[in-house]
């Protein structure tokens, strides 16, 4: 009877300890309820510094490497048109020509010309060559001499005169073939043939070289520096990546290999080049976008998820947690993104402080936060153990 009756009080005890411990446990949770009302729930990490090919964005134009405008170089009618508009010209081909025929006379007239100043001076020279030996002889007066050598130089001089005219006439006629001065794609023809073309007509057609093409873009001076100070150096050759209007990016990369003496003082640029291959005619002369310019060496550097960072009027910003765990704003500036698409940090926080990085829009600057560590079991979970540890420690005492 003495063990049932012991029994019954142990199962009293049981029961007494259990109701304690849920009695607690719903303590409890009305307290944390209660505490945690209006409580904004976050997730915090420090910041810390990643080794990271900085880049920099700028506004770009796509330039031709060559752009010629072809001229008439010399006066007459366009008689024929050798090629299409947009065609693709190498250097050297003909285009258009020019009614030589006036041309064709002049440079006839001034062979003859050539020709009779030739045969004059060749029979003064063979009659040089006999004065000379007469006079050595004294069979001549040497004043005979003298007017068959003035006689010859003359002669010569006609020669070299006639020559010059003759090779001058040879370039007009020659001018009467427009040819390309360089390769590249024709543009509109903007004089037809049948017209009287002069040097002071204008261009006929317009040649832009295709590939390799240039695309020039001015940076802030500030992000040049910055490239200066990762790169050890202003003279590197830097990776760029061209990016279109439509926001498509330009598969070919391209090489950053000038940089202007100079800073524009108006805008605080100062303009750079790249030299992009350009196979399949995508970049096209005049075309406007942007480019990405990568550093050649990596930089030590603060970054943060862009899921951390929110923006108003003032600019762009941030909470830190100061020592008490209370959230603060603070204002930063950034220089960039990494690869994965991280904020670089320039100014505002650094390596070591404590952001928050979600929960953001629940927080309020001074205003305590629950910070969830993925570290640490859940909140929920550490109350249960430490209710149980509770209750077992009340009945020991009254057992006790």
């Amino acid at each position: 009877m003495r063990k049932y009756f012991i029994l019954f009080i142990i199962a009293a005890l049981i029961l007494i300890a259990g109701r304690m411990i849920i009695t607690l446990n719903d303590k409890k949770k009305a307290d944390i309820a209660k505490k945690n009302m209006g409580v904004a729930t976050v997730t915090a990490e420090v910041v810390e510094n990643r080794s990271v090919i900085r880049q920099f964005e700028a506004p770009a134009r796509v330039v031709a490497k060559y752009r010629v405008d072809v001229l008439a170089r010399i006066s007459g009618y366009l008689t024929k048109s050798y090629f299409k508009e947009g065609d693709y010209v190498k250097a050297g081909q003909i285009l258009f020509e020019i009614e030589p025929q006036q041309y064709q006379f002049a440079a006839g007239q001034a062979k003859a010309n050539l020709d009779n100043a030739q045969s004059q001076s060749d029979y003064y020279k063979k009659q040089l060559a006999r004065y000379e030996e007469l006079v050595k002889l004294d069979y001549v007066a040497r004043s005979d001499y003298d007017n068959v050598l003035a006689q010859s130089n003359a002669y010569n001089a006609q020669v070299d005169s006639a020559l010059s005219a003759y090779k001058d006439a040879q370039r007009n006629l020659s001018y009467t073939n427009v040819k390309a001065p360089v390769d590249g794609r024709v543009g509109l023809i903007s004089v037809t043939v049948g017209n009287f073309v002069t040097s002071m007509s204008g261009p006929l057609t317009t040649i832009n070289s295709s590939n390799p093409m240039y695309i020039t873009f001015p940076l802030n001076s500030k992000d040049f520096g910055e490239l200066v100070r990762i790169d050890g150096a202003a003279n590197v050759d830097r990776d760029v990546e061209f990016i279109f209007n439509t926001g498509q990016k330009y598969e070919v990369k391209g090489i950053q290999d000038f940089h202007d003496n100079k800073i524009d003082e108006s805008t605080g640029t100062i303009t750079l080049r790249a030299t992009f291959a350009n196979p399949d005619d995508k970049l096209i002369q005049g075309d406007f976008g942007r480019v990405i310019i990568y550093s050649r060496s990596e930089d030590n550097v603060p970054v943060i998820p862009q899921s951390a960072t929110q923006e108003n009027q003032e600019g762009r910003y941030v909470y830190i947690l100061d020592e008490k765990d209370l959230p603060r704003m603070v204002y930063i500036k950034t220089s960039g993104q990494t690869s994965d698409g991280q904020w670089i940090v320039s100014e505002g926080i650094k390596t070591g402080d404590r952001i928050i990085t979600s929960g953001l829009q629940s927080v309020i600057p001074g205003k305590a936060v629950r910070i969830l560590n993925s570290n640490q079991p859940p909140l929920e979970n550490k109350n249960k153990i430490n209710i149980f540890q509770q209750g077992i420690e009340k009945i020991k005492s009254i057992f006790n």
